[in-house]
């Protein structure tokens, strides 16, 4: 069976850590009973090299005009401080048409603030850095505002710039990657450092092989 491809969004300043756990989960799973079932592409603004904040440089694997829902299961934007500065908004045609085929989107940090000036956070419930950071936006949707670490809804996950592992493990969930036994023990091992944990994700993992 051919792998489905996650498509992960690169661009200069992308905020490396923010789709790290994510990106390194789905391509390298924690379960050999995982591993094939999806791959990992970036896709720039066009094929030029990308500069990360942390200085990593990115070659895309796509243009963002080659990127297609049909083609995609998931396709991640992370943030960056061209966010902030209200760029970037080629992507969110793009984000529209992934959400109409029924192709979630995951955004985190700065992201979010981009799916706001589109508008495509109005009617669902979301989360971000903080809600003030959005209201800046202008954005009509503030009421569905949520406190909490990462919020899926209508077919988009959000997450802030802390939430990179409640952003992954929200991620593993939509792909229904691992069981929710695995998941959580993967989580709880990296969100609190308790060696009791790897006990507990070694026993799901094994449960689930064992199914």
């Amino acid at each position: 069976m051919r792998p489905q491809t996650v498509h992960l969004f690169v661009f200069d300043s992308l905020a490396d850590w923010e789709a790290s756990y994510a990106i390194a989960g789905i391509n390298s799973p924690a379960m050999p009973a995982a591993a094939g079932r999806y791959q990992v592409q970036t896709v720039g603004l066009s094929h030029a090299p990308v500069t990360t904040m942390g200085g990593v440089r990115i070659l895309p694997d796509l243009a963002l005009e080659e990127l297609e829902p049909a083609a995609s299961a998931l396709l991640i934007v992370p943030g960056g401080t061209r966010w902030d500065a209200g760029e970037l908004s080629e992507v969110m045609p793009v984000v529209a048409r992934f959400l109409a085929a029924g192709v979630p989107v995951a955004a985190i940090c700065g992201a979010t603030a981009g799916l706001a000036r589109a508008g495509l956070l109005d009617r669902v419930r979301h989360t971000s850095n903080a809600a003030a950071y959005l209201q800046a936006t202008g954005y009509a949707g503030a009421a569905l505002y949520q406190e909490a670490g990462v919020v899926e809804d209508g077919g988009i996950i959000t997450a802030g710039a802390t939430g990179a592992l409640e952003f992954a493990a929200q991620i593993f969930r939509r792909l229904d990657l691992y069981p929710e036994a695995v998941t959580e023990s993967w989580y709880q091992l990296f969100k609190t450092g308790d060696p009791a944990h790897v006990a507990r994700l070694m026993v799901a993992a094994r449960a689930a092989v064992e199914e």
